[in-house]
């Protein structure tokens, strides 16, 4: 192991994991914002809405992210709509987690007694007012652990991005291999900083798991 050199591009490696991290979470909160529309869609039996719903998950799910970014990348150009690869790997993210948190959401939103929904119903409540204080709780607090485990997946599904030119932290690691063919140096820094971004995250997940469970939810 060559310490010189993992220490002379460590910043490069600091450079990459805070676009990937940027990247990433924003890839993240419009795949949450995707996800759950979709999923009320689904809940709610909302007419032809709910069809178009179904044939994007499965096609999302069913195809993988590296295709789904060249599509976006390489193919929408060619009807006119230019992307630039942060903007493309964002949109990939999205258009992947978007499926995945509107499974983990409806699977909690079915969680959900119909008899809550009618009693909120018969107490004067709306249905906007029933799914915001009600149903969204509760389907929250059961789809924790999918949830957490979509957000660890698709963090590590930006590890694709390099297939975009974008300087993330697999592009990195793959750079300094053909430069200075350091292998073992530039996947063990490689391994670290994935493990510094997504360790973390994963310790939140079961804190807040284990919290609600206390709290009496999700059982």
């Amino acid at each position: 192991m060559n310490w010189d050199f993992i220490i002379k591009y460590l910043p490069m490696y600091e450079r990459a994991a805070l676009l990937t991290v940027k990247l990433g979470l924003a890839g993240v909160i419009c795949a949450i914002i995707v996800g759950l529309i979709c999923a009320i869609i689904q809940y709610e039996k909302v007419p032809a809405a709910r069809q178009i719903v179904a044939v994007y998950i499965e096609l999302s799910r069913n195809t993988p992210l590296l295709v789904q970014l060249f599509f976006i990348y390489y193919g929408l150009p060619k009807i006119g709509i230019q992307t630039d690869p942060q903007t493309c790997g964002i949109a990939g993210l999205t258009f992947l987690g978007g499926s995945y948190m509107a499974e983990a959401f409806r699977s909690g939103l079915e969680t959900v007694a119909e008899v809550q929904t009618e009693s909120a119903l018969s107490l004067g409540m709306n249905r906007l007012q029933v799914m915001r204080y009600v149903v969204l709780p509760q389907a929250f607090s059961i789809s924790v652990p999918a949830f957490m485990a979509n957000v660890i997946f698709l963090l590590k599904e930006t590890s694709v991005f390099s297939a975009v030119s974008l300087m993330d932290l697999m592009f990195t690691a793959k750079d300094l291999i053909g430069l200075y063919y350091k292998t073992t140096e530039s996947l063990f820094l490689l391994v670290v900083f994935y493990l510094l971004i997504l360790l973390p995250i994963s310790i939140l997940g079961s804190l807040l798991e284990r919290r609600l469970r206390y709290a009496g939810f999700g059982d």
